[in-house]
C-alpha cells in the first residue's frame, strides 16, 4: 500500500506524463496567507503575503537571487562616492514596463515621491528615510522635489543622495517600497491605474486578474529584460488563510507551494511528505504589541512588565508550537549581521520569582480580585495565532487578567491595530534587510508600523545617533543600547522567533530556502 506521499508524488508524475500541452508545467499555484491590500506599494501593510506577489510583478534597482541575496535588478551597476552618501545607478537600456514603455530613472523618482507623499499615509515610508530630505517630504515639511533623488537627462541614470552613509542601503532597495511606478499610467488613470484593465508592471510577471479574497493571477511579462530565462507562463496566488485546507489542496496537487503551513502539522508533514516539507531558520520575530496611547491600561509600564513576566516562552515554542518556533527573549532575533543579541532581564529566573513580581506590579497598578484587568487581544485568523493567544491568555489569568479575543483576516486586523483599536495585538516582522535597524525602527516614534505608539526620546536619540555613526562597532553599540531601552520599557512582548515553514512541490527547481523567506518566481521552473 502506498503512503500518502507516494500517492501525492505519483499524481504529480502522472499529470506531467499525460499532459499533452505545457500549460500545467508552466503554471505555478501558490497558497499565500493573506489578501493583498493593493498593487500601489504605498498602500500595503507589509505582510509576507504581499511580498510574494509584489516582488514578482515589480522590480527595483536591486533584486534578489534564489538565496535571498541582493543582485542587480533594473540597475546593471552603481557607483558610491568616497563619503558613502551619493549613489549613482546605471539603468538597463532594455528595462521596460509591460506595455513596452521604457523604465526610466524618472519612474523611480516618481515612485519614491509617491510613497513619501503624506497624503498616501504609507506605513512603510520610513524605509526611504535614509535618503536626503525623505522624512521632511513625508511629514509635509518640504515639497516632493526636495527629495535627494535626481534623474539625469539621459533617463537611464539615477543619482541618490543620502543623509548619512547607510551600510544596508543596497539591501534596503530590494524591498517593494523602493520599486518604481509607471508615471505615464498613473498620470493617465489616477487612482484607477491599479485596475486590471490599466495596470502595467516591470517585473517578470504582470497581474491580469484579481478575484477578491480568492485569487490573483499573473502572467509572464514578455517585455521583461530577462523574459527568455523565465520558465513560468502563469502564476496563481490563492488566498489561503485556512492552512489546513491549504495542506489538503497541496496534497491534491492544486497548489505547488503552500506558504507557512501550521506548526501543529509539522510532525505529520515531515513523516508523510518529507520531500515537500521545508523548515529553516529565518530572521523574523513574532510578538505582541501593547497599546500605549493615553488612557489605555497597557500604557502603564507596570502592567506591561507584569504581562511580559508571566509569558512562558519555552512552553509556547516547545509545547504549543511543537518546536516549529524558537523562544524569543528580545525584539531583534539572533543571527542579524554585526549585532550582539540582547535579552529580557528576567530570562533564567524561575516562574515563581517572575509571577511573584508580576502579581506585585499588578497590585501597584491598581488591579486585583475586586478590580480585574479586562484586555482585548487581537490576532489575525489562523489556527496557530489562536493557539498562541489562548495559551498567553491562560498565562495571564493568574494575574487576574480577563482576556477578550478578537480575530479578523490579516488585512482587517492590521488596519484595526494601526488605528489603535486594541489593548494587546499580535504582530510579526520578517527582515526586509539583514540589519538590527530594520527591527528596531518599528519602535521609533511615529513609525508607520509602530502599532502600539511606543515613544521614547532616549530610544529615538540612540537610533538617530546610530544612523549617523560611520564606525561599525560604535554603531552596533548604539543599536544595542536602543534595544536595551525598549526592553527595559517593555515596549512590546517578544514571544517567538520564526523559522520558514513551506510546502514545496518536489518537482520545482530554483526554489531555495533562505533567511528572509523571499522567493521570486522568475527563478522557478518545473523539472521535466
Amino acid at each position: 500500500m502506498k503512503t500518502p506521499f507516494q500517492r501525492f508524488a505519483g499524481a504529480f508524475a502522472a499529470t506531467a506524463l499525460l499532459s499533452a500541452t505545457p500549460v500545467w508545467a508552466q503554471t505555478l499555484n501558490i497558497g499565500v496567507i493573506g489578501e493583498l491590500a493593493s498593487f500601489d506599494t504605498s498602500q500595503v501593510s507589509g505582510g509576507t503575503w504581499e511580498s510574494d506577489v509584489l516582488l514578482d510583478v515589480f522590480e527595483g534597482l536591486v533584486t534578489q537571487n534564489p538565496e535571498g541575496e541582493a543582485i542587480p535588478g533594473v540597475a546593471t551597476d552603481w557607483d558610491i562616492s568616497d563619503d558613502g552618501r551619493t549613489y549613482t545607478f546605471h539603468l538597463r537600456d532594455d528595462a521596460k514596463w509591460s506595455d513596452g514603455t521604457p523604465v526610466t530613472a524618472g519612474d523611480f523618482v516618481f515612485g519614491w515621491r509617491h510613497l513619501l507623499n503624506p497624503k498616501n499615509a504609507s506605513k512603510y515610508a520610513y524605509n526611504l528615510y535614509p535618503i536626503k530630505n525623505a522624512r521632511a517630504v513625508n511629514t509635509g515639511e518640504l515639497p516632493p522635489d526636495a527629495l535627494g533623488v535626481v534623474a539625469k537627462e539621459n533617463g537611464k541614470t539615477l543619482e541618490v543622495t543620502l543623509n548619512e552613509p547607510t551600510p544596508y542601503f543596497i539591501e534596503l532597495l530590494t524591498h517593494y517600497t523602493a520599486m518604481p511606478l509607471p508615471r505615464h499610467t498613473v498620470e493617465k488613470y489616477g487612482r484607477d491605474w491599479t485596475d486590471m484593465d490599466h495596470i502595467v508592471t516591470n517585473g517578470a510577471f504582470k497581474p491580469v486578474e484579481w478575484v477578491s479574497q480568492s485569487r490573483i493571477t499573473a502572467v509572464k511579462n514578455p517585455e521583461y529584460y530577462d523574459a527568455r530565462d523565465v520558465a513560468l507562463d502563469k502564476i496563481n496566488y490563492y488566498s489561503t488563510e485556512d492552512r489546513n485546507a491549504g495542506i489538503s489542496r497541496f496534497r491534491a496537487g492544486e497548489l505547488d507551494v503552500l506558504r507557512e503551513y501550521p506548526s501543529s502539522r509539522y510532525q505529520w508533514l515531515e513523516e508523510n511528505l518529507p520531500e515537500a516539507t521545508h523548515m529553516s531558520p529565518m530572521l523574523g520575530s513574532y510578538y505582541y504589541v501593547f497599546n500605549q496611547r493615553q488612557g489605555e491600561p497597557t500604557a502603564d509600564p507596570k502592567v506591561r512588565e507584569a504581562l511580559n513576566l508571566a509569558i512562558r516562552h519555552q512552553v509556547l515554542a516547545k509545547q504549543i508550537m511543537a518546536g516549529t518556533f524558537l523562544p524569543a527573549y528580545a525584539f531583534v532575533p539572533p543571527g542579524v549581521h554585526h549585532y550582539t543579541h540582547q535579552e529580557l532581564p528576567f530570562k533564567g529566573q524561575s516562574m515563581d520569582e517572575r509571577m511573584a513580581r508580576a502579581s506585585a506590579l499588578m497590585k501597584e497598578a491598581g488591579y486585583g480580585p475586586n478590580n480585574p484587568l479586562d484586555l482585548t487581544l487581537r490576532y489575525n485568523s489562523s489556527d496557530e495565532h489562536k493557539k498562541i493567544a489562548i495559551a498567553v491568555a491562560a498565562m495571564w489569568k493568574p494575574l487576574g487578567v480577563r482576556v477578550h479575543m478578537q480575530q479578523a483576516e490579516a488585512t482587517v486586523h492590521y488596519q484595526a491595530i494601526a488605528q489603535g483599536d486594541f489593548d494587546v495585538a499580535r504582530a510579526g516582522w520578517v527582515a526586509d534587510y539583514n540589519d538590527a535597524e530594520n527591527f528596531l525602527a518599528l519602535l521609533g516614534t511615529g513609525a508607520g508600523n509602530n502599532y502600539g505608539a511606543y515613544s521614547s526620546q532616549a530610544f529615538d536619540q540612540k537610533m538617530t545617533k546610530a544612523s549617523t555613526t560611520l564606525d561599525a562597532g560604535k554603531r552596533e553599540a548604539l543599536l544595542q543600547d536602543a534595544e536595551r531601552i525598549a526592553i527595559d520599557d517593555n515596549a512590546a512582548a517578544p514571544l517567538l522567533y520564526y523559522v520558514t515553514r513551506n510546502l514545496v512541490n518536489p518537482a520545482l527547481t530554483g526554489w531555495q530556502d533562505n533567511p528572509v523567506d523571499d522567493h521570486l518566481s522568475r527563478w522557478v521552473s518545473f523539472t521535466p
